[in-house]
């Protein structure tokens, strides 16, 4: 059977018990969720729909539509899997593992200097290049790299989260090899299966007394984003809802040239974005932040990194991925195997 057929396992929301709130995004909270018939918790995803963000349970759908891929093939180290998902006439939710850890900019703000050595960049960078790869060999484009959606697993190895911004991509019948179109253009929506029981889902609190925190009035309303020092998130509204490969979405400091120029973009973006990171990694602060998004723009196409020191692997390693021409960039050519023949992973 087609792993898109597959369909979603059903969470069970009568033995589901939310006791803290992980973060809240753009268009959903996440809850950390204990199940009365599983040893471990788990986080769980909730987007509310509604008229203020009619895009949202779209990008849900995208999203439980992803994970179910990636649950279906061999599970990888640094992706996650689904655990079960369910629906009901005003929310969408879906649970994936917990990761305790906290996010890669959290992780770093705990460094001495808010930076990480080289060796700790080179032990993250390989397992992301490794989670990029196996996404890539799905036909996914990520589209949304960044520290605050590189979580930290128990065992302290990382997790790529929120493929809401993602798309499948797959090789044009004619023209350059290298480039892909979007199926999602010729493909209708699916919808999962309806349960109207999430309703009763509840959160205790202190004492005797709980309440219901998904109930006809909305969401309980969490103060942030993400659990971070610095949070990135852009207002939905800048980006286009109809998201293709030719489309304007990311995080404004990580957004590859190619896709503010309008050129159409695939799998290359990924590995600028990776470049960013890295930068960041390595010097606490992103390589083309302005004073305000059209300088930011500005410096993306026209800049380039500034460095301090003698050059290194490293520096070389970044400058490569950070090449404004697509057809240029680390990676585009071979993907994921250029990059790890880099010497800064053999040194």
């Amino acid at each position: 059977m087609d792993s898109h057929k597959i369909p979603p396992p059903e969470l069970d929301i009568e033995n589901l018990r939310a006791t803290k709130i992980l973060g809240k995004g753009a268009t959903g909270t996440v809850f950390l969720v204990h199940d009365k018939s599983r040893d471990h918790p788990f986080a769980l995803k909730v987007v509310e729909k509604s008229s203020v963000h009619h895009h949202a349970d779209r990008r849900a759908r995208h999203e439980i539509s992803v994970l179910r891929r990636l649950s279906a093939a061999a599970p990888h180290p640094f992706l996650p899997h689904l655990i079960g998902s369910s629906e009901n006439e005003e929310f969408i939710c879906w649970a994936i593992p917990y990761c305790p850890g906290g996010d890669l900019n959290v992780l770093r703000y705990r460094q001495n200097d808010r930076v990480f050595s080289p060796a700790v960049i080179r032990f993250y960078l390989a397992e992301i290049i490794c989670a990029l790869e196996h996404l890539h060999g799905q036909g996914i484009v990520y589209r949304d790299l960044k520290p605050e959606n590189i979580l930290v697993q128990q065992s302290g190895h990382v997790t790529l989260t929120d493929f809401d911004l993602s798309r499948e991509l797959v090789p044009r019948k004619s023209g350059n090899p290298n480039f892909y179109s979007d199926p999602e253009e010729e493909k209708p929506v699916k919808h999962p299966p309806r349960n109207r029981k999430i309703t009763r889902f509840v959160i205790p609190r202190r004492g005797n007394h709980n309440h219901a925190f998904l109930n006809k009035k909305g969401l309980k309303k969490a103060k942030s984003a993400r659990v971070s020092p610095v949070s990135r998130r852009n207002n939905p509204n800048d980006f286009s809802t109809n998201e293709r490969s030719n489309s304007f979405v990311g995080t404004e400091e990580y957004v590859a040239p190619e896709v503010i120029r309008g050129d159409g973009h695939e799998f290359a973006v990924d590995w600028w974005a990776l470049g960013v990171l890295c930068y960041e990694m390595m010097y606490g602060a992103t390589p083309f932040k302005g004073k305000n998004r059209k300088e930011t723009y500005r410096k993306i196409l026209l800049a380039e990194p500034g460095f301090i020191g003698k050059p290194n692997a490293l520096t070389d390693l970044i400058g490569k991925l950070l090449e404004k021409d697509p057809t240029r960039r680390l990676g585009y050519c071979r993907g994921a195997s250029e990059i790890k023949e880099h010497e800064f992973f053999g040194s």
